[in-house]
Parts: C-alpha cells; structure tokens; sequence
C-alpha cells in the first residue's frame, strides 16, 4: 500500500534544487513518485513502506546536504 509524507527540506532555492531531490528520491526502489517545491520548502514523497523506510528517505535528502523535518 502506497503512503505520503510531506517533508519540510530546508536550503533549496531554484529549481534545479527541486530537480536534484526529486532525482535522487525517485532513484530509491519503493518510491512512487516525487513533487518538491523550493517556493514552499518541501517535498511530498509517495511510497511503499514495505519497500522503503522514511530514514532511507531521510538519508538520502542528507546526502544531497539537505536537512528534513516532518
């Protein structure tokens, strides 16, 4: 069963901020789909917690030196 989370990211400022978390997110298996806004700082993630887990989701946005809240 697919879930959302909506993640606050904080330090995007342009579009090819979005590009890049959105990329990198979709890349990980278990993730549906990916809509980031550097307008609203955050990004909806679709995913399948059977799959993938939100630390994964986390660790991933960190390694693009982003930090993330709920």
């Amino acid at each position: 069963m697919v879930e959302l989370v909506v993640f606050k990211v904080i330090g995007m400022k342009c579009g090819g901020c979005e590009k890049s978390v959105e990329d990198k997110l979709a890349a990980l298996v278990g993730v549906v789909a990916v809509n980031a806004s550097y307008q609203t700082d955050s990004v909806e993630i679709q995913y399948d917690p059977d799959t993938v887990q939100l630390a994964q989701l986390h660790a991933c946005l960190a390694e693009l030196d982003y930090q993330t809240t709920l």
